[in-house]
């Protein structure tokens, strides 16, 4: 500090002292208002209370939290309590994950997806990176979605930065019908909403060829003639060698389908805003949570799956920049 006074006496600049003890300029500056103010060189003492935590903790914090982001600030606390006189509190943790930018979010909920579905769908997304609007008009799009007459799923936590939503390290994998009350099968296309089907009972390869048979095929004959595309996901009921016949016997092309991929299909969109339209209106049985579903199904303005359709070659090159894995979709 002294060091500092001499080289002002002496005629170096600010600047110039700045660039020789590798500090700031305002630096320089305070230690010289100190000196002219107090006539010596001293550390004033700082106000407020001292900081429970080192700059090393606080990054060992930031690091276990960004190697393993479904660790709470508890299980941090015990991580980090190894060897400490003083282990710092839960709110102080959170406090400092904070401030690293680290904060309690909930997870994107996507499929699992393996390396050999990935590879697959980047072929896909390839192959239909160029499709034209005519092209994509032609498809008819399918699914089947459940609905719960009572309550909603649970809602989990977890700790990431700012947009990283669907980086798959911050998402929960899930699976398809987890159960519920009321399984429906439907489908779109360019000239709007199809058929909404109840399922009874269970899925099964039989219950599937009965909804094709009498519910879907005579719509698409209707709408697209023989023109059309089916759209359909693996599902063990959709790929049997039965429905594999069937669709050689009545001359549908069936588009190829990369597994677990809910994000390419625009039907994943339509159930979720399904979903939003009844959420709030009450049903005592399934025979009337049937009937909302229903009445919204047909609600829904073919604006909707135009705008969904646009999405297609989006939704390819997404699935493209994130390597196979899920996108925001």
């Amino acid at each position: 500090m002294e060091a500092i006074v001499r080289g002002q006496r002496n005629g170096i600049t600010t600047r110039h002292l700045a660039e020789q003890f590798n500090v700031g300029q305002f630096t320089i500056v305070g230690v010289l208002k100190r000196y002219h103010q107090y006539g010596r060189v001293l550390t004033l003492k700082s106000s407020g209370r001292r900081k429970c935590t080192t700059r090393l903790l606080d990054r060992n914090i930031l690091r276990l939290c960004r190697e393993n982001p479904r660790l709470s600030a508890t299980d941090i606390a015990k991580e980090i309590s190894v060897g400490l006189a003083k282990v710092p509190s839960i709110r102080t943790i959170r406090r400092r994950l904070k401030a690293g930018g680290l904060y309690a979010r909930r997870p994107a909920r996507k499929p699992f997806i393996s390396l050999k579905n990935r590879r697959a769908r980047l072929d896909w997304a390839r192959a239909h990176l160029h499709w034209t609007k005519a092209e994509w008009q032609r498809v008819i799009w399918s699914d089947e979605s459940k609905f719960l007459l009572f309550g909603t799923d649970g809602i989990a936590y977890i700790r990431r930065p700012t947009d990283s939503r669907y980086d798959p390290k911050y998402q929960i994998p899930t699976r398809k019908h987890g159960g519920g009350n009321v399984l429906v099968w439907g489908c779109i296309s360019s000239v709007g909403m199809g058929p909404l089907h109840r399922i009874q009972g269970i899925m099964t390869g039989k219950v599937y060829e009965d909804i094709l048979e009498n519910v879907m095929l005579p719509w698409a004959r209707q709408h697209h003639g023989r023109a059309f595309v089916f759209q359909q996901d693996n599902d063990p009921e959709h790929s049997s060698q039965m429905m594999k016949e069937w669709f050689r016997r009545k001359r549908v092309d069936v588009m190829e389908w990369p597994s677990q991929s809910p994000d390419l299909n625009i039907i994943e969109h339509v159930w979720r805003e399904l979903g939003k339209r009844v959420s709030h209106q009450l049903a005592s049985n399934s025979d009337q949570k049937f009937a909302l579903l229903k009445k919204a199904w047909e609600e829904i303005d073919k604006s909707v799956i135009d705008n969904l359709l646009d999405s297609m070659p989006r939704r390819c090159q997404a699935a493209i920049d994130a390597r196979g894995f899920a996108t925001k979709y």
